[in-house]
């Protein structure tokens, strides 16, 4: 029989006004790779942050016991000191450091207080080596990109004496080889005795490389599987998680396509904005029609984000050249307010650092975007924030208690919701959305659909980018696939697949 390493017993956490976990019972055999799986707000990354101290001892009832003893950690080094390590959603680097100097802040190589720079770089590279990362010790970590630094977050992690590994939504910001890469590593690290608790919402991943599953609805216990033995399918995990079969994951949209294009993007390149000679964008063409959602499909580094970036408001990079058309007419963006007074909406897709400001209430990052629709004679006026947020909240379906709520208190779900609500308060004609599902649950994701399909049958023009293949061939209507910053096809949904897609996603002709 199996040894268990953890034990987490009737774990009740409670936050003013809301009950995030009530007597979650959770346990992890030695050696496995477990995963903790359920719809955002469901209590996984609560549940864990109780298991690494974040939330000390004392701000929750119940018991962890870990290798047959009762811990309680004040700290997150008091579980660090165990070879407990977390690996947070939200990442925990210093952009102005290096990759070096984050992976062993805290940790440094070092004798009689002065660092070994030689010794840093030299465990630096074998831990970048261990997660795939092919990047220089030295560059610095905002330089690098969200995938990128998740992977440093990692190797971060393996620096430490690492018994019990916690990856809280390890790749939702990377693509399918960089997944791959991660969910083989981790088969590695059990074949060395290492024990994993996986979070994530990609339940194809999770079926392929998990012992057991565990199913938290609402804060509370709901199953747990052995994978093979109980036969388990991403049907069960999903009834499970929701409490519902998901029939229609992507939802039948009316045909509201019209014939009239509604925006251009023409001969559209732009440059690094630090290194001058580096193009990132290479005469870039792109046409939506009205009520039309097309996709752009590219592994990370293909220069999507980039392309959306640098359209809103030249908000990215240098020596930007091209032409922009609405209407078939050519228009003029230097900034950010001439994107929103032409009509154009981005949805970044780091809601957090880009989307909301988490310590302002659902009711002000509703209504950020136009603050004069809710202003006379440049005076705020909070009666009529009040009405449009609430309308807002009521369009968008926000689950909250209310308006006042903070941001960050919101499900990952929830929060986007509120940053599409945001844009829509602008009335933008054209909508470009960067990622809108990244990091969310099934459940939500089905609601984010319906919301993005009514827009289009309202007649807007959406652009949308996304590393989920099935997503894209789900929802749009023409995919272009963009690889080192050129445009290498432009694709039917009905007339295409994901293979046919990731080849031209891969193959780039001379430019």
């Amino acid at each position: 029989m199996a040894k268990i390493i953890l034990q987490m017993e009737n774990i009740t956490k409670e936050f003013p006004g809301v009950k995030a976990l009530e007597d979650v019972n959770f346990e992890v055999e030695q050696g496995e790779i477990h995963a903790l799986i359920g719809e955002n707000g469901a209590g996984k990354s609560t549940l864990m942050k109780v298991l690494s101290g974040v939330h000390p001892a004392g701000t929750y009832t119940g018991n962890i016991i870990y290798n047959g003893e009762v811990c309680e950690f004040n700290n997150i080094n008091d579980s660090e000191d165990k070879g407990i390590v977390i690996v947070h959603q939200e990442l925990a680097l210093i952009p102005e450091l290096s990759i070096a100097e984050n992976i062993f802040l805290g940790n440094e190589q070092s004798n009689k207080g002065i660092i070994n720079w030689n010794e840093t770089i030299l465990k630096t590279n074998q831990l970048m080596k261990r997660v795939g990362l092919t990047k220089d010790p030295q560059e610095l970590v905002k330089d690098i990109g969200v995938g990128h630094q998740q992977l440093v977050e990692i190797a971060k992690a393996l620096s430490k004496e690492v018994k019990l590994l916690i990856l809280d939504e390890p790749t939702a910001a990377l693509n399918e080889e960089e997944s791959e890469n991660l969910l083989q590593l981790l088969l590695e690290f059990k074949k060395q005795g290492m024990t994993s608790i996986l979070i994530s919402h990609k339940l194809k991943e999770l079926l392929k490389v998990s012992d057991s599953i565990t199913v938290l609805r609402d804060g509370q216990t709901i199953c747990s599987y052995h994978v093979e033995q109980d036969d388990v399918t991403e049907d069960m995990i999903i009834r499970d998680m929701v409490g519902r079969s998901l029939e229609n994951f992507y939802p039948d949209r009316k045909d509201s396509i019209k014939d009239k294009i509604k925006f251009e993007i023409k001969n559209w390149s732009v440059f690094h904005p630090i290194d001058s000679n580096r193009q990132i964008l290479h005469n870039v063409n792109v046409n939506v029609k009205e009520g039309e959602i097309v996709g752009i499909a590219g592994l990370m580094g293909a220069g999507r984000t980039e392309l959306a970036m640098s359209v809103f408001g030249k908000s990215y990079g240098k020596s930007i050249s091209g032409q922009l058309y609405k209407d078939g007419k050519e228009i003029q963006i230097k900034d950010v307010n001439d994107a929103i007074t032409n009509g154009i909406a981005y949805v970044s897709e780091d809601r957090k650092e880009y989307g909301l400001i988490l310590i302002d209430s659902v009711k002000q990052n509703l209504t950020l975007a136009n603050l004069q629709g809710i202003s006379k004679n440049n005076v705020l006026n909070e009666h009529i924030e009040v009405r449009e947020a609430e309308k807002l909240k009521e369009s968008m379906n926000v689950k909250t208690p209310s308006i006042e709520q903070l941001a960050s208190n919101l499900s990952g779900g929830n929060q986007q919701k509120v940053v599409l609500g945001k844009w829509m308060f602008t009335a933008p004609e054209v909508l470009i959305l960067d990622e809108p599902t990244r990091g969310i649950d099934v459940g939500a994701k089905t609601e984010i659909y319906k919301i993005i399909n009514e827009l289009a049958e309202s007649g807007r023009s959406i652009i949308m980018i996304s590393s989920e293949l099935p997503e894209l061939l789900g929802m749009c209507d023409r995919i272009y696939t963009l690889a080192e910053g050129v445009i290498t096809g432009e694709h039917l949904k009905e007339n295409t697949n994901q293979e046919v897609l990731m080849r031209d996603m891969t193959h780039v002709e001379e430019f």
